[in-house]
């Protein structure tokens, strides 16, 4: 099942506390991916920051919220204790709680309306109803930045589809190069067009110290490329007894062609268009950063002696 929001959450984290005991918030986590059958893959997701995982930020905004609310206390670091206000509510047998049902508790409309920046005159903030109901910030932040990243993949991959194929051919080097492969850019671009050989574009180091070389394909397509040219490309191979290859392109390949490398002995990874663009946003060819936001949280650490 998909991750459920942090609203969804904060019935299931108050229940947990219902005995009226403390309770660890690493063990609160397992319980409820357990009571939300989450599978391993969804419990070990990411941040798009890749810091913390996505199930455990949003049980602990849910953990915030309720405390804020007065529903929950922290009577020690990482643990969390139910209130007589959070008893009184779990008596009334509520469906669900959302940050409408918190919405009645004054310390909870005091704690929201010092998150909300001013509103315009005529907002009647229905969108950012909706946006909270379903978000948490680390949610909103990350789906605005998945929305740029896409959008830039795109525009990059527009440009790259235009450029002339000697570009395309640079665009790789230094994508490589990038990646930590071919040692230097400009032993690297020695390398490229060196071979000559049918299927081949050029060799480059897989290794600083040269160690063992990878062979590339660079080709900007338009349509797919079939099977016929990565056998082609593993003929080229085969032919200078190399183990490992690159075929990249700037359009898609077709499934004959992807279960073709699945089968061979050569080790030969296929990247596409889709997937030169989140290399080259990944390793920074072709683009520059032109703002920097960083996310902080309160260092625990730092108190635990005060």
């Amino acid at each position: 099942m998909a991750i459920p929001d942090y609203q969804t959450l904060m019935l299931p984290v108050l229940k947990v506390a219902s005995d009226r005991k403390e309770h660890k918030f690493r063990d609160a986590v397992e319980l409820l991916a357990d009571e939300f059958s989450l599978s391993s893959e969804e419990r070990n997701e990411l941040l798009p920051s890749g810091n913390q995982p996505l199930f455990n930020n949003r049980v602990g905004w849910a953990r915030s919220y309720l405390k804020q609310a007065g529903l929950l206390a922290a009577p020690k670091r990482g643990f969390f204790t139910i209130t007589e206000r959070g008893l009184e509510l779990l008596a009334t047998n509520p469906s669900e709680i959302n940050t409408e049902t918190l919405s009645q508790y004054p310390e909870f409309l005091e704690f929201r309306n010092r998150r909300k920046p001013s509103k315009e005159k005529g907002d009647s903030g229905e969108s950012e109803k909706a946006a909270e109901s379903l978000h948490t910030p680390e949610d909103a932040l990350a789906s605005a930045y998945q929305k740029l990243r896409k959008s830039l993949e795109s525009e990059l991959l527009t440009i790259v589809k235009e450029a002339s194929p000697s570009f395309f051919e640079k665009l790789v080097v230094d994508l490589l190069v990038n990646m930590g492969y071919g040692g230097n850019r400009q032993d690297a671009g020695k390398a490229l067009g060196k071979s000559g050989d049918g299927g081949i574009d050029g060799i480059i180091n897989e290794d600083r110290l040269g160690l063992d070389v990878i062979f590339i394909q660079a080709k900007r397509w338009e349509g797919p490329v079939g099977r016929p040219e990565i056998q082609k490309f593993a003929g080229a191979l085969q032919g200078q007894r190399a183990k490992k290859g690159v075929f990249i392109t700037s359009s898609s390949f077709t499934k004959a062609a992807e279960e073709y490398v699945s089968l061979i002995d050569t080790r030969i990874i296929l990247i596409d268009g889709e997937r030169l663009g989140r290399l080259m946003v990944d390793h920074n060819v072709g683009v520059s950063t032109v703002g920097k936001y960083e996310v902080k949280k309160v260092d625990s650490d730092y108190f635990d002696n005060e």
